[in-house]
């Protein structure tokens, strides 16, 4: 979850990386709604990662604590750990404050434990999303090793849905759009019949 990064690239590489590592869904948080609405168009992998928009943090977070998730700060503090010593196995969320101030003080008091890495040099931070993909690669390392990517763990239901608008983005979309049931898919994941053939 990125809570008001304004800059486009920076959002569009975090949603690269949380692709690369197969994060399921994705959450910004922006004071100006316009901004993540058109920028985020830019990020390829947007189409395979959603993204859901939250007009503040206590809404955001709120949401991400009901659904079972741990949120995690990247946020420097007298309680920070490093970031490899977290136990990402377990449902977690991780926050990225925006790139001037980092998380806010709302968001850092709302997240369940803050987390750091360590800097050996000069400067006092890495950029965002330099950041957000050294963490979830550690994320990504820890699920592999406990076997997390042997086999899906969404439900079904989403699994079919999300498996329909990968492979059948178009038919999707007009679906959608005449509020229809998406056809139903072989097991092999195959088109049984397309509603819009003329």
């Amino acid at each position: 979850m990125s809570e008001n990064v304004h800059k486009s690239h920076n959002l569009a590489a975090i949603i690269r990386s949380c692709d690369a590592v197969g994060v399921f869904r994705a959450h910004v948080v922006s004071n100006s709604p316009k901004l993540p609405r058109h920028h985020l168009t830019s990020a390829g992998s947007r189409k395979w990662v959603p993204i859901v928009i939250h007009a503040d943090i206590a809404s955001a977070i709120g949401c991400l604590k009901n659904d079972g998730f741990q949120v995690l700060a990247a946020h420097l503090s007298a309680q920070a750990r490093d970031f490899r010593e977290i136990d990402y196995t377990a449902p977690t969320a991780l926050l990225l404050g925006s790139e001037l101030v980092g998380v806010s003080a709302e968001a850092a008091g709302l997240a369940d434990a803050h987390l750091k890495i360590s800097m050996q040099g000069h400067t006092e931070s890495l950029n965002v999303s330099v950041a957000a993909a050294l963490i979830l690669y550690e994320a990504m390392k820890q699920r592999e090793a406990a076997g997390m990517y042997e086999h899906s763990r969404l439900d079904p239901k989403t699994w079919q849905q999300t498996l329909f608008e990968w492979a059948y983005p178009d038919i999707a979309r007009r679906c959608r759009e005449k509020k229809l049931m998406y056809p139903a898919l072989s097991a092999d994941g195959q088109l049984l019949e397309n509603p819009f053939k003329s």
